[in-house]
């Protein structure tokens, strides 16, 4: 395992270092290209948004996109390993059909819906401001049901794991139709937890690391590995993006991310079971999105609002918390949230092997 380790870590420093170098220039190429973000005039029901727009006004100049220098580090690193494994100085690569196959494939193509948005948000590049929720829509629920496809049919899964309360649960044909669900779920929650500098990095940071032990744990090397390059990506990220951002994530990254999330619960929970704990790690983001499906509800049925302003964070942003306060409480409670996780996950193996 210690051999594994060491191999693991090369790559994450690499990744880390190649990101380390490449950023300030990346920036001043988006900056002189004028990828700048355009702020979001219309609240997802159509109607103004006002208080989110007036909130957020400051940000219009910041380059966006960072996620299309992931895809050449994300290439480069996928290709060493090729060649390492050609060489016969390892036994794999980064490309593996039960390991890495759903999280790669994925991955590139959730990169490739958020980079067309993304490319249709630059303020000179179309006059179309967004990509239309219908045209995301049907492209997730493609990807969403080519992973849950993937597990059910290719991996054989039709079950979850509900430790420490229950072992596997044999739900048949309904295994796809709620990893489908729970996967467009978790695709549009990053979206949503978002606009506060070295929020969603801070948190997914802290989310993916954890996962990156679960996995190691797990002995499943190979994606360890891929979850490995994309936190040291994150970590590299969150040096521009700490207040006053120097660039955004935006959907490329936020797309790509969270996929890659819902793909490492489903091949966790079939071999160790954490769907439980995942929603105690889970459990901030949850709150958001309920916030924000509370102020739909209610605009559509009361024709008013629940909140000023939805989701939370920028509810308490409107209430004259700095953005770097809000950040900081939401990177404890993530924390602790982590923590917790660790210790469902360590009773649990404790108990297995008792």
């Amino acid at each position: 395992m210690l051999v594994k380790l060491n191999s693991i870590l090369i790559f994450a420093l690499i990744a880390f270092l190649m990101w380390l170098f490449f950023y300030p220039i990346y920036i001043k190429i988006l900056q002189k290209l004028k990828v700048w973000k355009t702020i979001r005039e219309e609240a997802i029901t159509w109607e103004k948004s006002i208080i989110f727009s007036k909130l957020h006004k400051h940000k219009a100049w910041t380059p966006t996109m960072w996620w299309g220098l992931l895809l050449l580090i994300t290439l480069i690193m996928i290709l060493s390993s090729l060649l390492v494994q050609k060489l016969g100085w390892s036994n794999n690569s980064l490309i593996n059909r039960q390991e890495t196959y759903v999280l790669l494939a994925g991955f590139f193509g959730m990169w490739l819906i958020g980079l067309i948005d993304d490319i249709l948000n630059i303020r000179w590049c179309s006059k179309k401001k967004w990509l239309s929720a219908r045209a995301k829509l049907i492209m997730m629920f493609i990807f969403s049901a080519f992973i849950s496809r993937w597990f059910y049919a290719k991996l054989w899964v039709d079950y979850i794991n509900l430790r420490p309360f229950a072992w596997k649960v044999s739900i048949w044909i309904f295994y796809p139709i709620l990893t489908f669900l729970i996967t467009i779920s978790i695709v549009n929650a990053i979206n949503i937890v978002d606009w506060l500098d070295w929020l969603a990095g801070g948190l997914m940071a802290v989310i993916f690391f954890v996962l990156w032990a679960v996995t190691l744990i797990n002995q499943t090397y190979i994606a360890t590995t891929l979850v490995i390059i994309v936190t040291a990506v994150l970590a590299s990220f969150m040096f521009f993006n700490i207040f006053p951002a120097k660039i955004f994530m935006w959907d490329s990254g936020a797309f790509a991310m969270w996929w890659l999330v819902a793909s490492l619960l489903y091949l966790l929970n079939m071999r160790m079971g954490i769907f439980i704990p995942f929603i105690v790690l889970f459990l901030l983001f949850i709150i958001e999105v309920t916030s924000s499906l509370l102020q739909i509800f209610w605009k559509k049925v009361f024709h008013k609002k629940l909140f000023e302003v939805a989701p939370l964070h920028h509810l308490f942003e409107k209430r004259w918390l700095h953005e770097s306060t809000i950040v900081m409480r939401f990177r404890m409670i993530q924390a602790l949230l982590a923590a917790v996780f660790i210790i469902m996950m360590f009773y649990q193996i404790w108990w297995e092997l008792i």
